[in-house]
C-alpha cells in the first residue's frame, strides 16, 4: 500500500508539471504573437501626407492584423518570419486622429498626424540641440509651443554587422519651451520655417551623430566602390577588435588622467590652488582670453591653473550669478571662494555655469580655473563671452589674469571614435527608417571629411543615391548644407580643404533633386560649432520651398553656370541670380583669384553685368584657373543676391 501511494504521488507530481509545463507554453506562444509596432509608429507620430504611407511591424506566424483608421478597417496577415504591412491610402494635412490595431493584443495609437516627415541628418552641427544656443533664441524658445511640430530622436547607436528594424527607443515630442531644448537647432528653424508658411505638420526625424563622417552613413554594398571604408568596416565586424581598442583606449586615457592628477600641484598640495588663502604673489601674468603656449616654454600640455580677484559691493554679494567662460581647451575646473561652480570635459560646449547665493561675497572674491589640455594648444578661445552676471550687472572677466603650470603631460593621443567607422551609423540610425515615408533630407556634414576633400564629391554623391534607393521613393528632395567659414582669415590667396570640400559639396548639385544652403557668411572663425542656426535652417526652408514644394521661384545662391576664358579676362555667367548680383556692402567685390599656372594665385578684380561677372587682373596673361571665396574663412567675400544670398565659393579651371 505505501509503494502504491508512492506512485500516486509521483504520477500527481508528473501531472503538476506537465500542467505547469503546458501553461508556461502557453503563455510563451501568447507573449511571441503579440503584435509589436516599431518605435517610429507611437503615440504623436507624424505620417506623410499625400503619399501611399507603409504601416508596418511584427507578429506570430501568419496572425491576422485589423488596423481600424477614420472608420474604415484594414487587414493584413503576419508571412512566416511574422511581418507584416499594411498600405494606407493617400491622406491629407490633418489630425489628431487614432489608430487602432486588432490582433491577438490591442494596441491603440494616439494624437496621430499627417503632415510632411523631414529626415535631419549628418554630424554634430546638424545635432547640436538647441539648448546649446538657448541664450540667442530665448524669446523664441519662449514661444515654441506647437503641437504641429515635432521630433522623434534617433538614439546614437551603431552596428557594422546587421541593417537593424528598429530602434531600442526613442518617441514623438510636440514642440513647447522645455521639449524643444532637445531638438536639433538646424532642423527646428527649418520646420518652424515651413510651418508658418504652409501650415502643415512638420515631422523632423533627427538622425545625427557628432563627428561621423559620410562612410559611416553608407551601407555595406554601396561601400563597396571605396575599398579602403569598405576592408575597415569587415575589420570592424569583430568585436574582438572593437573590445581590443576599447578596453586599450580606456586604459590609456585612466593612466594619463591618474598621473597628472597625482602630479597636478595645484590639487596634490594644501591648501589648493583653488582656495582663497592660497598665495599666488609668485605667479606669472596672462592676458584672457588667450593661449598659454604663447607665454610659457613649458610643455603646453597638461594642467594650468588661473586665477584673477574680483571686488564686489555689498548690492552684489549674496546672490545668483551666472558664470560665462567663453571656450576652453579641452577640459575646465571653476572654481569661485574655492567652490567648484562648473566643470566641463572637452572643448566645444560654451561654458555657462551657476553660482549660488550663498557663494559670492561683499569684497574680494577669488575666481580660480583648472584647465587641463591633452593635445595642441591650450588656453582660452579668443572673441568669446567671459564676464559674471549678477542680477542685470556684468563683470567682465577678460584681460590680465595670474597663471601657473600645475603639471605638465606628455600629448595623450585620441581614443578611437568606432561609431565613426564606416556603414555604422548606418546600419544602426538609417536602416530603421526605411519603411517609413518621408518629404525629403537636410544634411549638415562635411567637417569630418576635410582630410580628404577630393573624394567627397564620390562618396557624398553615393550616399545620396544609396538612400534614395534603400527608401524606395524615388530621388526625394535632398537639401544639404555647405559648409560654414571658420578659423582665420587669410590675407593672402592660398590652399584650403575648407574650400575643396565646399567645391565638392557644389559639384553634387549636378545630382537631380538637390540643394544646398550656402553658410560662408555665418559661421565663426573660433567656432566650429556657429550659434547661428535660424539662418541655417531658413537657407534650408528656401531649397525646400523650389525642391519640395513647387514654388516656381528659385530662392538658391548663385553659382556659375558657364564661363569663357579669354586672353586677359574670364567671363562667368551665373544662375540663381534672384532679383540681381551685388556687391554686399560695398561697391567693389572681394576675394576673387586669378592664376595663369593653376598653382600661384592672385587677387583679382570683378564687375558686374547683369548675371555675369568679368574677373582680371592686369599682371595675368591668358588666366587658366578663376576662384571665388577659396579659403577656410572667406567671411569678407561679398558677391551676395539682392535678396541677400551669398554666392557660392567656387573653382574654375579652363580646362575642364
Amino acid at each position: 500500500m505505501p509503494a502504491a501511494n508512492s506512485l500516486y504521488e509521483s504520477l500527481g507530481l508528473n501531472k503538476l508539471k506537465i500542467i505547469i509545463i503546458t501553461v508556461l507554453c502557453l503563455q510563451a506562444t501568447d507573449l511571441i504573437s503579440q503584435v509589436r509596432l516599431p518605435r517610429l509608429i507611437s503615440d504623436g507620430v507624424v505620417l506623410q501626407r499625400g503619399t501611399e504611407v507603409k504601416i508596418w511591424g511584427w507578429a506570430a506566424t501568419n496572425e491576422t492584423i485589423e488596423l481600424i483608421f477614420k472608420n474604415k478597417k484594414y487587414q493584413t496577415q503576419a508571412d512566416e518570419k511574422g511581418n507584416w504591412v499594411i498600405l494606407l491610402p493617400s491622406q491629407d494635412a490633418g489630425g489628431p486622429y487614432e489608430m487602432a490595431f486588432n490582433a491577438s493584443n490591442n494596441i491603440t495609437i494616439q494624437n496621430v498626424l499627417f503632415g510632411d516627415v523631414w529626415v535631419c541628418s549628418g554630424q554634430s552641427n546638424m545635432e547640436l540641440p538647441i539648448e546649446r544656443v538657448k541664450e540667442k533664441y530665448s524669446n523664441i524658445i519662449a514661444n515654441s509651443g506647437n503641437q504641429y511640430i515635432r521630433q522623434f530622436n534617433v538614439p546614437d547607436k551603431y552596428d557594422f554587422k546587421t541593417e537593424h528594424r528598429d530602434f531600442d527607443s526613442g518617441s514623438w515630442k510636440s514642440a513647447d519651451p522645455n521639449s524643444i531644448l532637445d531638438f536639433s537647432a538646424v532642423a527646428y528653424f527649418f520646420a518652424k520655417e515651413l510651418y508658418e508658411r504652409y501650415q502643415v505638420p512638420l515631422g523632423i526625424i533627427n538622425a545625427s551623430f557628432g563627428g561621423s563622417p559620410v562612410e559611416a552613413w553608407m551601407s555595406e554594398d554601396a561601400l563597396i566602390k571605396f575599398p579602403p571604408a569598405y576592408i575597415e568596416l569587415q575589420q570592424f565586424k569583430n568585436d574582438s577588435l572593437i573590445i581590443s581598442i576599447e578596453a586599450r583606449d580606456k586604459k590609456r586615457i585612466e593612466n594619463w588622467y591618474n598621473e597628472l592628477n597625482q602630479k597636478d600641484q595645484g590639487i596634490a598640495n594644501k591648501p589648493h590652488w583653488s582656495e582663497i588663502t592660497f598665495d599666488d604673489n609668485d605667479w606669472a601674468y596672462m592676458e584672457i582670453p588667450g593661449y598659454w603656449a604663447s607665454h610659457t616654454s613649458d610643455n603646453v600640455n597638461g594642467v594650468v591653473w588661473f586665477r584673477k580677484q574680483i571686488n564686489l559691493p555689498k548690492s552684489m554679494a549674496g546672490k545668483p550669478a551666472k558664470l560665462w567662460l567663453g571656450r576652453i581647451i579641452d577640459q575646465d575646473f571653476a572654481y569661485i571662494n574655492g567652490e567648484l561652480v562648473g566643470t566641463t570635459g572637452y572643448q566645444y560646449p560654451p561654458r555657462r555655469y551657476t553660482v549660488n547665493s550663498d557663494i559670492l561675497k561683499e569684497g574680494e572674491n577669488t575666481l580660480a580655473i583648472r584647465v587641463i589640455n591633452s593635445s595642441g594648444k591650450g588656453g582660452f578661445v579668443l572673441d568669446k563671452p567671459y564676464y559674471l552676471a549678477i542680477d542685470k550687472d556684468t563683470i567682465d572677466l577678460k584681460g590680465t589674469w595670474k597663471y601657473k603650470p600645475g603639471a605638465t603631460m606628455e600629448p595623450l593621443e585620441s581614443q578611437t571614435f568606432i561609431g565613426w567607422k564606416p556603414a555604422g551609423l548606418y546600419n544602426r540610425m538609417i536602416s530603421p527608417l526605411l519603411n517609413y515615408s518621408i518629404k525629403g533630407v537636410i544634411w549638415y556634414q562635411g567637417e569630418s571629411n576635410i582630410n580628404e576633400p577630393l573624394q567627397y564629391f564620390e562618396t557624398f554623391s553615393a550616399m545620396i543615391s544609396n538612400w534614395r534607393q534603400k527608401w524606395n521613393q524615388g530621388n526625394f528632395p535632398f537639401i544639404f548644407v555647405q559648409l560654414a567659414n571658420f578659423m582665420e582669415e587669410t590675407v593672402i590667396p592660398a590652399e584650403s580643404n575648407w574650400a575643396e570640400l565646399r567645391q565638392a559639396q557644389l559639384k553634387t548639385l549636378n545630382v537631380p533633386n538637390t540643394g544646398m544652403a550656402v553658410t560662408i557668411d555665418i559661421g565663426e572663425w573660433n567656432d566650429i560649432h556657429p550659434l547661428n542656426k535660424e539662418d541655417v535652417g531658413k537657407r534650408l526652408a528656401l531649397q525646400a520651398r523650389t525642391l519640395a514644394y513647387n514654388e516656381k521661384e528659385i530662392f538658391a545662391s548663385p553659382v556659375p553656370a558657364s564661363y569663357d576664358f579669354k586672353r586677359k579676362k574670364v567671363m562667368i555667367t551665373f544662375n540663381n541670380v534672384g532679383k540681381g548680383l551685388v556687391a554686399n556692402d560695398n561697391d567693389t567685390l572681394k576675394y576673387f583669384a586669378i592664376s595663369c599656372d593653376d598653382k600661384n594665385f592672385v587677387w583679382a578684380k570683378a564687375k558686374i553685368k547683369g548675371n555675369v561677372i568679368t574677373v582680371w587682373n592686369e599682371i595675368i596673361k591668358n588666366p587658366t584657373v578663376i576662384r571665388y571665396a577659396w579659403a577656410d574663412n572667406p567671411h569678407a567675400a561679398n558677391l551676395y543676391t539682392k535678396d541677400g544670398l551669398p554666392a557660392s565659393p567656387f573653382e574654375i579651371k579652363k580646362n575642364e
